[in-house]
This record gives structure tokens, sequence and C-alpha cells, in this order.
């Protein structure tokens, strides 16, 4: 009976963290000797004077920060790169609707892997197949390996632009600006048609998405990297009032103050600084650092494989190795990523969700590692299919080489 009456939230267990050196990514910026306090999967406290919590973990001089954000990747929808039967992150027939929570596995074992990378929410992304370019939509989701760990669905529109294998770029940015006018101009009409066929039903599907995208509902995600290409979003920006997020976008850079103009943020690869292409010749160490600099909202990110997300620690090391501000850097895997995407996490503040990672050292520096996690209050295992390989294949055992017991 007591249990029925008392409400849940009382009933909630309380966990400080104490001694920690606190990255906050807010304007209180480092917290040295801080502590937090967490109750029902949210941040309540942030250096408060006196602790009182049910569970206190001395942090002894580690370092807390906020989780990381994996943002524009194949997580949970591709589990080995070369093997086909894997890999649910595109299909020829996918269009804008292409809806990535349907084949998303949080059971995948490339989710622990990003655990240890400190990354505890991620933001998946399709694929565009070569002979179209939308991708489909994003979708959120926590990095718990739950089956509730998808927390957003239908968030984005994704798509890609630029060279093309065979013909022109200009039918990409066309098929995009045309889509756009006729559903600005559908919009007008006193009293639009609904089409009586079944079978015009996905366009009834595609038109929505693209009536969000208008309405300033919906993000649209572009790769996009040829300054020229740039320049063309911008303009379809500000004629029909679009929120935009360039993804890739080598030549942001001859570009910059226009993007701080129009408050358009990017998302990077610190670590492409090598020309891939003739589209990709500004790619530079020092792009995240100068677009900053510049005013632009970066985020960082890793390729868009499933595996490689964890090495997004690395990215932001490298962007701080050549230029970028260690405190953006930071707010580059957390607080940026989760404005852009709409995500209530990305800060250690009162209010936020609880998720934090405590380190034995600086997170970006290579040798650092991850001591514990917590995804909204609740402590995740960080250990990974590799290390029960390492550990199945270094115990002795009277088995053949290979095996155990």
């Amino acid at each position: 009976m007591l249990a029925v009456t008392v409400p849940w939230s009382a009933l909630a267990q309380t966990l400080a963290i104490t001694n920690a050196k606190i990255y906050t990514s807010t304007e209180k910026g480092v917290l040295a000797n801080a502590s937090i306090v967490m109750e029902a999967g949210k941040i309540i406290a942030v250096n408060p004077e006196n602790i009182e919590a049910d569970t206190i973990i001395d942090a002894n001089g580690g370092v807390l920060t906020p989780g990381f954000i994996g943002v524009m990747n194949s997580l949970g929808l591709v589990e080995i790169e070369l093997e086909a039967i894997t890999q649910d992150n595109k299909d020829k027939k996918a269009d804008m609707t292409f809806d990535p929570s349907l084949g998303f596995n949080p059971k995948s074992t490339a989710i622990p892997f990003a655990r240890k990378g400190g990354i505890t929410r991620n933001v998946v992304a399709a694929s565009a197949e070569e002979d179209s370019i939308f991708a489909g939509q994003t979708i959120a989701v926590e990095l718990t390996g739950e089956w509730d760990s998808i927390i957003a669905t239908e968030q984005a529109l994704f798509l890609k632009l630029g060279a093309v294998k065979e013909g022109s770029r200009v039918v990409g940015m066309q098929t995009l600006k045309n889509k756009l006018e006729e559903r600005q101009q559908a919009a007008k009409e006193v009293n639009p048609k609904t089409p009586d066929n079944p079978l015009m039903a996905e366009s009834v599907r595609e038109n929505a998405v693209i009536d969000a995208v208008l309405a300033g509902k919906k993000t649209l995600i572009v790769s996009v990297d040829r300054g020229s290409d740039i320049v063309q979003l911008i303009k379809l920006k500000q004629r029909f009032g679009l929120s935009l997020v360039l993804l890739g976008a080598a030549d942001a850079i001859s570009v910059a103050p226009l993007l701080a103009k129009e408050k358009i943020p990017v998302v990077i690869n610190a670590m492409r600084n090598l020309p891939e292409s003739f589209d990709s010749l500004n790619n530079a160490s020092n792009n995240a650092a100068k677009l900053t600099q510049a005013g632009v909202k970066v985020i960082l990110t890793t390729g868009g494989d499933a595996h490689g997300i964890y090495a997004l620690r690395y990215s932001a090391g490298h962007a701080v190795a050549n230029g970028m501000e260690y405190s953006a850097a930071m707010k580059a895997v957390t607080a940026n990523a989760a404005d852009v995407f709409q995500l209530d996490a990305g800060r250690i503040a009162v209010g936020q969700s609880a998720d934090v990672v405590l380190w034995n050292d600086d997170p970006f520096e290579y040798s650092s590692h991850v001591q514990q996690m917590w995804i909204a209050g609740e402590e995740q295992t960080v250990e990974s299919r590799q290390d029960l390989l390492r550990d199945r294949y270094m115990t002795k055992s009277s088995m053949p080489a290979a095996y155990s017991q």
C-alpha cells in the first residue's frame, strides 16, 4: 500500500559524483574539485555547498564531461561494413520518407564499442543511393542498448548534393529547388486536391516531409562540399526560410562569413585533412578552428560508418591540436550537437538529462579511457565485444588455441 501511494520521484535514489574536474559545456566553463548530484535521470545540483545523496562516488580528481553525442552515422543499421546482408542503411527503393528507426538494432555490437568512446547519444542517418539525392530522415537514440532506446524519429531530412559519377550536379540541386517551389505553391492553393488513387499515397507522404521542411518544423541536412553548391543552398535557405545544416562542407571555410551571418551550423570531421576530390580541395586540419573563429557553430563527427563513431574524441583532439580552443571542441561534441539536433543532453547543468562520463584523464588524449558512464542517470557498462574477445583469447586453457572452456 505504501509503495502505491508514495510518488516514484520520492523513491528515486540520488547519486553524487565528487572531487571531479567538470567540463560543463555551459557558461560556467570548467569547475575544479567540483561535484554533481543526479536523481530520477536528471542533474539536480552542480557543485552544491552541501552534498547529500544516497550514493557518493569520489572521482579522485578525474574528469567529468557531458556524454558525447555522435551524429550522422549508421550506428545500429550496419553490423559489418563488408557484409551486405547486415546493412540496413540504404535501399534502391528508399526515398525521403525512409525511416531508420524501423531497422535500428539496439543490440548491435557496435553500440557498446561506441560507449567506450564516451558517447551516450547518437543521431542515426541513412545513406543515399547514387541515383537519388534523398537518403531519408534521421533518428535520435540513447546508447543504452535497450529495446526502448529510440528517443526521436523523423527528425531531419537528409540529402546529398554535389559531384556525381555520371551526369551533372545541376540535376540534384534542381530537384531540391523544384520540390520546394512546388510545395510552396501548393500551400497557396485555397482547396488543395487530395489524390484519390491509393498509388499516390507515397507522393502524399513525401509532400508532407517537404511541407514540414518549408514550415521550419524539420531541419534540412545536406551533405555537400563545394563552395558554389554551398552558396546555392544559402540562397535556398534565404528564399524559403529553411532550417539548414551542412555536413562535410570541405569548402565551408571559403564562405564562413556567410554561414555565420545566416547561422548555418556545419558538421565536419576534423580528421579530413586531404583533398578527396575536386569538390574538397579545401580540406584541412585547421578548418574546425577557423570556422569556429569565424562564428560558425561547429559539430564534430567521424565518418558515417557504424564503428568509426568510437573515434569521435580523437577528431576533437585533432581539432584542438590544430588551433581549436579546447572548450569549443568540447561543445562541438556535446552542447552544439544537442542544440542542432534538439536533444535534452550535452551539458552538465541543473535540469539536464544525467548523461555524464567519468574519465581517468583528458578525454581527448589517446591514452585516456572511460571509467564510468551514466545515461539518464543509469550506469552503463563500458565492456564491449572486443574486450570479451581479448579475454577469451588471452585466457590460458587446456583447449586448443582460440578456444576457451
